[in-house]
């Protein structure tokens, strides 16, 4: 799916998403310039566009049409206000939540398969290159190597800050994610990820692919014995050696998974590589926040700007052959509403939209998507 590069209308949902996770205002006794929903959507467009809190606060100036098509219509928020708003809105289980609700939402538009791709990589702490990095770690001042580099590196590669996601390969969603500090074994992180995915996916995932990081018999049995899921997972951990792994999930992978894999089930793994690459060129290969914790925060805040960005998807080509985007907006009464239009009209087969999330439900035309009829229902949330 396509990322939208629209920061309006990235907005305009994230404001819907917020009106349906966050309470109104922080406290009773505050100023109540702001709702919470809407500095969230501010955020996410911060996010969005890579801004300090000061550049977000000159964008939101410049574009007061966007701010009060979510109803900031006296004032914009300041970097003052986006500063503490993000410590608010990002602790806790919130940014949890959204990701439940997101899920929810494209379960609704049937978007989301049964193939689960688990994945990691790393993230910057400063915006330099990578050239000029490995120079300052292999030489000092005078231009000659003395080994202190590599005991900075040392240092560095127990701060670093990893990201692990995993990834719907129909749709490059996000259903689960994982931050941590240090570049360590993937193993510890396959548990959580494979149970977040599986319960926003409402227990449909079928098969979660993994590379060798991940090798391990225990995430084997936890996903086919406990979860019902099948696992594809290289076998390539440990030393090399010509003998079969012990394990009996392990020796299955090491024939299954032998050679090309292309038009394979496994090939789908290349997926969770794509997500990795939309997240760096959409919104960066650093971080800006300077503390463990805040970096963790920051990781999911990702997350989350990267499932609105492809609520709106701009699709290529002809209108026959590809569907309406997934349209998140909000109606005059401040309620959040999701539209799914699609292209083809039949009424004949026509069936109702059954949505997983609560609200009311109001018929509002016949679409079709991904080969079968529906009628579309606008959820009011």
């Amino acid at each position: 799916m396509l990322t939208c590069k629209s920061p309006r209308k990235v907005m305009r949902a994230a404001h819907a998403l917020g009106a349906r996770c966050l309470r109104k205002y922080s406290s009773k006794f505050s100023r109540h310039d702001f709702t919470l929903p809407q500095v969230f959507a501010c955020l996410v467009v911060r996010e969005q566009m890579r801004l300090s809190y000061r550049g977000a606060e000159a964008l939101l100036r410049d574009g007061r049409a966007w701010c009060r098509a979510i109803g900031m219509k006296r004032k914009t928020p300041d970097h003052a206000t986006l500063h503490r708003a993000a410590a608010l809105i990002l602790a806790g289980r919130r940014v949890a939540r959204t990701l439940d609700l997101l899920a929810e939402w494209f379960m609704l538009a049937r978007k989301l398969g049964t193939t689960l791709a688990v994945d990691s990589t790393c993230y910057d702490v400063h915006h330099r290159s990578r050239h000029y990095e490995q120079r300052c770690r292999r030489h000092n001042v005078g231009g000659r190597y003395d080994g202190r580099g590599d005991a900075r590196r040392g240092a560095s590669v127990r701060r670093t800050p990893t990201l692990s996601v995993g990834v719907d390969t129909r749709s490059h969603v996000i259903l689960s994610a994982h931050a941590r500090a240090g570049m360590c074994s993937d193993v510890p992180a396959f548990d959580g990820l494979l149970f977040d995915a599986w319960r926003r996916r409402g227990g449909r995932v079928r098969c979660v692919l993994a590379d060798a990081g991940y090798d391990s018999e225990r995430n084997h049995r936890l996903a086919r014995r406990d979860m019902g899921v099948r696992s594809l997972i290289r076998a390539g951990v440990g030393r090399p050696s010509s003998k079969p792994p012990a394990g009996r999930y392990r020796r299955r992978m090491s024939w299954e998974l032998a050679g090309p894999q292309k038009g394979k089930r496994f090939a789908e793994r290349a997926q969770a590589e794509t997500v990795m690459s939309m997240l760096k060129r959409n919104l960066g290969d650093a971080l800006r926040a300077r503390t463990p914790r805040n970096r963790r925060r920051e990781h999911a805040f990702k997350a989350v700007a990267h499932d609105l960005m492809l609520s709106r998807p701009c699709f290529r080509g002809s209108r026959q052959s590809h569907p309406e985007p997934i349209e998140i907006g909000a109606d005059a009464g401040g309620l959040g509403v999701l539209r799914v239009k699609l292209a083809s009209l039949r009424e004949t087969d026509a069936k109702h939209v059954r949505s997983p999330v609560s609200g009311t439900h109001r018929r509002d035309e016949v679409v079709n998507g991904f080969g079968m009829q529906v009628a579309t229902e606008s959820l009011e949330l």
